[in-house]
């Protein structure tokens, strides 16, 4: 059964069950083997750097050996049986449904005039300080982790499935799981977080690139404008201090004509960043329904390109 069917399945899946709590999702699995790698490296190693470049090389041949053999066993006993591990290693790197309902979970306790509960649900999807974060400022945080994480989340994991099924999925995931641990520019992990910070800055620029265009489409199905979008990103995107997130950030805004970026706290330290977008209006409430339907539109999309490589690589490169 073919690579594009497997994925398509393992979106649909996704759509439908997102992360149910309590199963041992790969990425749990992930971060406990890193923290124990983490332990391991530290102690043998005397460089803070070299120790993180260990731990993220033993994580992500780990993680994509793993599931490769896994796959292969499992293939070898029935194709059946290789078939529906492919698909779940898949599904668990998505994260569409999952994205929306924590991200909506703010929207309704704003929704509720519950600032303190919606700080409460942002802080699970955001690194920054939520504690003080007035209603603008949470808006804002929401609609910046939605459109990053339409990359992170969505898109990439697409792109890497489609270049290597299953295991190479997962091998993304791990290095995305291991710069949320570690890619910290506190006293703990500066040395220590490089590796996974830059291997991650590295999987992500194309992906976060491709999210460009398929974000502005996604927007103008939805409504809203799918030019100034491209302008925006192609404007603005590389202002962001990260390498990558800044271009779905500014799809993201220029699609919603707001403006995003600004003052942030990390860990009580004040981080400020520059403006994205047109300086109009900060994001409303309506802000984050938009988002979501963007979202979803872009995803839907970013699934149909991926089709179209593998019927492209089929006729053509086969």
């Amino acid at each position: 059964m073919s690579l594009t069917f497997q994925i398509a399945i393992a979106f649909i899946a996704d759509l439908i069950l997102g992360d149910p709590k309590g199963y041992p999702h790969p990425v749990k699995v992930i971060a406990r083997l890193a923290r124990s790698v983490e332990e391991v490296s530290r102690k043998f190693l005397s460089s803070p750097k070299l120790a993180g470049i260990t731990t993220v090389l033993a994580i992500v041949t780990a993680s994509f050996l793993t599931v490769w053999l896994i796959v292969r066993g499992l293939n070898y006993i029935h194709p059946w049986l290789g078939l529906t591990a492919s698909i779940f290693f898949i599904y668990t790197t998505l994260s569409v449904r999952s994205l929306f309902e924590e991200s909506h979970l703010v929207l309704q306790y704003l929704k509720e005039a519950n600032l303190t509960k919606a700080r409460e649900s942002l802080s699970n999807i955001v690194g920054r300080d939520t504690a003080h974060l007035e209603e603008h400022e949470i808006v804002r945080a929401t609609v910046e982790t939605v459109a990053e994480s339409t990359v992170d989340g969505i898109i990439a994991p697409l792109f890497f499935a489609v270049l290597g099924g299953a295991p190479l999925a997962i091998a993304y995931k791990a290095i995305n799981t291991m710069d949320s641990l570690f890619g910290y520019k506190n006293e703990t992990y500066r040395d220590f977080g490089w590796a996974p910070a830059r291997l991650d800055d590295l999987v992500n620029w194309f992906p976060a690139r491709l999210a460009l265009p398929i974000i502005a489409i996604g927007a103008g199905f939805c409504g809203l404008s799918g030019k100034n979008s491209m302008v925006i990103a192609i404007r603005d995107g590389s202002k962001h201090p990260s390498p990558n997130s800044g271009f779905p950030e500014a799809a993201m805004a220029g699609a919603l004509g707001v403006r995003l970026g600004g003052t942030s706290f990390y860990s009580g330290k004040l981080n400020e960043k520059p403006i994205i977008g047109d300086n109009l209006r900060e994001p409303e409430l309506s802000d984050i329904t938009q988002s979501h339907k963007i979202m979803f539109a872009t995803s839907m999309l970013a699934l149909i390109v991926v089709i179209m490589v593998e019927v492209f690589n089929k006729l053509f490169l086969r």
